[in-house]
């Protein structure tokens, strides 16, 4: 079996300062160990149950958050941003799929970091009608892809709310509970682990089972994305098909949820763009 694992910091346990976030920050070292220890957890659990390749996509901020050193031969490891899927490159073929470290979307309250696909630019995304986490609109694209997500381990906030009812199926894990955006209550890390281990076998019996499914949406995809700043909507509108529906919001319809996901990507990075050129 091939399994693929999607790796983000925000809903990681003790991650609760920015000082985690970034590169230079006092407290990333300490934010990249604790992302080791839990991906080495449940890569080493999926291996002893059966699975021969782990494929894990390092997915926060610049995509270089893993320990290389730490990782067991069977893991391909996907690093390094901008890239193309973003959040699920590599994942495309997988057996299933294991999402780690995820957080709320943007506006959940008692939530470590609320934030959806981009803090700095993106207020509410929604696919179809359905407002989406990182979380969803990762798992619909897997799901076009026919990959089921069978465990998501990461804030509470995120458990009770857009896994508990969108994807009621999946073993949810929770990492820490949030106090704040800023603040949060976790178990010891041997505690944690053992939570991530427990769950991942509870995961492959519900995958062995057959009670796992992929998470599916409607074609064409039709897509809602409203910025923090309505500079972002004015470039977004420069696309033809682009259409603004007010000061900060724009629409748009795709053929297939990977060519939303791509323009959504494209979007944002394009905002990012516009970000740095007033503010350098």
């Amino acid at each position: 079996m091939r399994a693929f694992i999607s790796l983000d910091l925000e809903g990681l346990p003790y991650v609760v300062s920015r000082e985690h976030l970034f590169v230079k920050g006092s407290l990333y070292a300490e934010a990249r160990k604790i992302a080791t220890e839990v991906v080495k957890a449940v890569s080493e659990t999926l291996h002893e149950n059966g699975v021969d390749e782990v494929t894990v996509a390092d997915s926060h901020g610049p995509m270089v958050n893993i320990l290389v050193d730490e990782m067991p031969g069977y893991v391909r490891l996907v690093r390094g941003f901008p890239r193309p899927l973003s959040m699920v490159a590599g994942a495309k073929g997988s057996d299933f799929a294991v999402f780690l470290g995820y957080h709320a979307k943007a506006g959940t309250g008692k939530a470590t970091f609320d934030h959806t696909y981009s803090s700095a630019t993106v207020d509410r995304l929604e696919i179809n009608g359905v407002e989406v986490s990182e979380t969803l609109l990762n798992a619909y694209l897997l799901g076009e892809w026919s990959v089921p997500v069978v465990m998501i381990a990461g804030d509470r906030a995120l458990i009770e709310t857009d896994v508990k009812n969108h994807l009621p199926w999946v073993v949810g894990i929770p990492l820490k509970e949030s106090l704040g955006r800023y603040s949060a209550i976790s178990l010891g890390m041997e505690a944690i682990k053992e939570l991530l281990r427990e769950g991942t076998v509870e995961a492959l019996r519900r995958f062995e089972r057959g009670e796992i499914k992929p998470l599916k949406t409607t074609t064409p995809v039709e897509v809602k994305l409203r910025f923090l700043n309505s500079a972002y909507a004015e470039t977004a509108e420069l696309l033809p098909f682009v259409e603004r529906l007010d000061g900060k919001t724009v629409r748009f319809e795709a053929e297939s949820v990977e060519d939303a996901y791509k323009t959504v990507e494209v979007l944002v990075l394009a905002a990012a763009g516009v970000s740095s050129i007033v503010n350098r």
